[in-house]
């Protein structure tokens, strides 16, 4: 007697569609509110990633005003 493998390719697409299909019900826009936090911190940790960068800059750029 001999057992017959299912189509496992059908089977993972099918699962995976439903699971992107659920996630997706479950989204929703954001408030104001919450854009506009999401947006401040963004904003905010792309200044601090900047300042940082720009200090580095200046003290690789001035090492012999900073007596390196």
């Amino acid at each position: 007697m001999e057992i017959s493998k299912p189509d496992i390719k059908i089977n993972m697409h099918e699962e995976l569609f439903r699971k992107y299909f659920r996630v997706l019900k479950l989204a929703r826009t954001p408030t104001r509110e919450e854009f506009t936090k999401i947006a401040t911190v963004a904003a905010a940790g792309v200044l601090l990633i900047g300042m940082i960068g720009f200090i580095i800059y200046l003290i690789f750029d001035h090492k012999t005003l900073l007596g390196f």
